[in-house]
């Protein structure tokens, strides 16, 4: 398993691409994000002609550890793109219109940990080489807001949490693979 983190817009997929390409064979691109206003259309078909037309695309945000047990035989390589989006949709799907205020944020927490363990435990003895795409967002400024600080904390755990289970860990600022942990 890797992971490959980095800030946004700091060349995480396009990374993650390469290194699939580089493995060969067939990949499986698990797309996280869905369509919720123009400006995400545009996000999702931009990351979609970056893709090589041959790979195969998976479109969901749960229970991705089973979509890996039942994909793993067929792509050598299967790609996650991105555990942020991933945790944001987790997030929506429980909240619906509730306020701020009203957020139990430890329930939300536990929802998107056990995605996120599931996802761990299979990703680790799957026989494909899954790459995990997320953000580093704790590098910043701390938010201005209840929810946004409370999203960087679960974001912050979560990406500790693939870091610890992942083979190679790599941090990509500016374009650049840096590596963080490597298995050799």
């Amino acid at each position: 398993m890797m992971l490959i983190t980095g800030g946004a817009r700091s060349g995480k997929s396009r990374f993650a691409e390469q290194v699939a390409e580089k493995r060969g064979g067939e990949v499986l691109y698990i797309a996280t994000s869905v369509i919720t206003d123009a400006e995400m259309a545009e996000r999702i078909r931009y990351h979609q002609q970056q893709r090589p037309a041959h790979w195969h695309t998976f479109e969901s945000y749960r229970d991705l550890g089973n979509i890996i047990l039942e994909h793993q035989v067929q792509f050598p390589t299967i790609i996650i793109e991105c555990i942020t989006t991933l945790m944001t949709n987790l997030l929506f799907d429980i909240v619906g219109e509730t306020s701020v205020e009203d957020m139990d944020f430890e329930a939300i927490e536990q929802h998107i940990f056990a995605q996120t363990t599931q996802l761990t435990k299979v990703a680790q003895q799957a026989d494909s080489e899954v790459i995990i795409v997320t953000n580093e967002v704790g590098m910043g400024i701390v938010p201005d807001n209840l929810l946004a600080r409370r999203f960087r904390d679960i974001a912050g755990r979560v990406n500790q949490q693939l870091a610890a289970a992942a083979d190679d860990v790599y941090l990509i600022v500016s374009g650049i693979p840096v590596p963080v942990k490597t298995s050799e």
